[in-house]
């Protein structure tokens, strides 16, 4: 089959490429496909929601500061997940479609704008809007698809009454006083990541595009790590290119750079391989294990980030304890990730064991003993990063699973 364009429109040798008007959603089967332009800057909203919620943390380094991150985090992530879900089964290029995609983006941009300020300030009621607006875009999609496609219906129904139940929570969460607000908006985000779940309980086997998922996936983790490199370059700045600080934001690159390799060329590439060649990878829940073992993932490499900076900035000792576990906690969650979507998606949690399972007690020992120099502890990090990588290369060369990178 020929390689289809990268804005998602169907060619053939010399046929009309102009966008349609109107085009009924379809079951997107087709061999060959791949991110289209819209999904590209879809995306970007996204990354600006996580910098900004970085930028919030790195203000207010308390536990609460980092519960509060993480939690918004979620939501923001789940936003993402269940319109790449829609997207990856159902997505057209035509007019209507673009528009709609295109007004969800705004309304992540206006998730971006007040996300350092939605809980207990005046950005909750910009936030919780922002995140409604995604949620009747995407139910205007579905009812879209359940009218020209009968046949998925059941799993159409799931999916359509969470989104539109969880929109009403939101809305009514606007109207409640702090905490209620939150206790909210987390019922609503339960209600709607049951969805999937139900569907493979219950609905028919609707396929998702396995070929298409990792990539979607793999761009939104690529785009993440960005805020690493970010925390290096503003790290180095802000300390004036003291010998310190560079060296630890060169230890902070090494990490960052580890974390790239064991996700794209190790971990992630087999979890891939795995639920590609399973012919039942819907209908048996390892692809919904594929999909929710990306939150920790992304929530460890985004946390990552916020670590690496606080270790630049203060390289020799005036690190705070909340600094030092955002790094360690970070590297600890990102590897949970990794076992989850591993695990779960070949269906055997041995397939963890030694690699990379072993890492994470290592890197919760290391937040507890290192507390005065965070100089070493960075050295121990990068060198059990590095160590990670060589010990996942072996472990894939000698794994009967044939990965390539995700």
């Amino acid at each position: 089959m020929a390689r289809q364009p990268d804005d998602g429109a169907d060619s053939d040798a010399g046929a009309d490429q102009s966008t349609p008007l109107l085009e009924p959603p379809k079951l997107r089967l087709e061999d060959d496909r791949v991110a289209t332009r819209l999904e590209l800057f879809f995306d970007l909203a996204y990354v600006l929601v996580v910098h900004q919620l970085a930028l919030a943390l790195k203000d207010d380094l308390r536990w609460q500061g980092v519960a509060e991150f993480a939690g918004l985090f979620a939501v923001t992530w789940w936003s993402w997940v269940t319109t790449t879900l829609y997207a990856n089964r159902f997505d057209t290029n035509d007019v209507l479609y673009r528009l709609l995609k295109l007004a969800a983006t705004f309304a992540v941009a206006v998730m971006a704008a007040s996300a350092a300020t939605a809980v207990g300030s005046d950005g909750t009621v910009a936030f919780g809007v922002g995140y409604i607006a995604t949620r009747v875009i995407l139910a205007l999609l579905y009812l879209r698809t359940r009218r020209h496609i009968p046949d998925v219906r059941v799993t159409v129904d799931l999916y359509l009454a969470a989104t539109v139940v969880s929109a009403v929570i939101w809305a009514l969460s606007l109207l409640t006083p702090s905490p209620i607000t939150y206790i909210l908006w987390a019922v609503g985000i339960a209600i709607e990541a049951a969805a999937p779940f139900a569907a493979t309980r219950w609905g028919p086997d609707v396929p998702l595009h396995l070929e298409h998922l990792p990539e979607r996936f793999g761009l939104f983790v690529i785009l993440v790590l960005g805020e690493s490199i970010s925390a290096v370059v503003l790290g180095m700045h802000d300390t004036h290119w003291a010998f310190s600080s560079v060296a630890v934001a060169a230890l902070g690159f090494t990490i960052a750079s580890a974390v790239w390799w064991m996700y794209f060329d190790i971990g992630g590439a087999e979890a891939k391989t795995e639920i590609q060649d399973d012919d039942r990878a819907v209908g048996s829940g390892r692809a919904d294990g594929y999909v929710y073992g990306h939150l920790p993932l992304t929530l460890g490499v985004a946390l990552l980030g916020v670590g690496i900076q606080q270790y630049v900035l203060h390289p020799v000792g005036e690190l705070t304890d909340t600094g030092r576990w955002v790094l360690c906690g970070g590297v600890a969650l990102f590897v949970t990730g990794v076992c989850a979507i591993l695990g779960w998606s070949s269906g055997h949690w041995r397939t963890v064991f030694p690699w990379p399972a072993l890492a994470i007690p290592v890197v919760i020992v290391v937040g507890f003993v290192d507390t005065r120099l965070p100089f070493a502890s960075a050295i121990v990090l990068a060198v059990g990063a590095i160590a990670a990588v060589v010990t996942g290369v072996v472990h894939r060369r000698r794994s009967p699973v044939d990965t390539t990178e995700t």
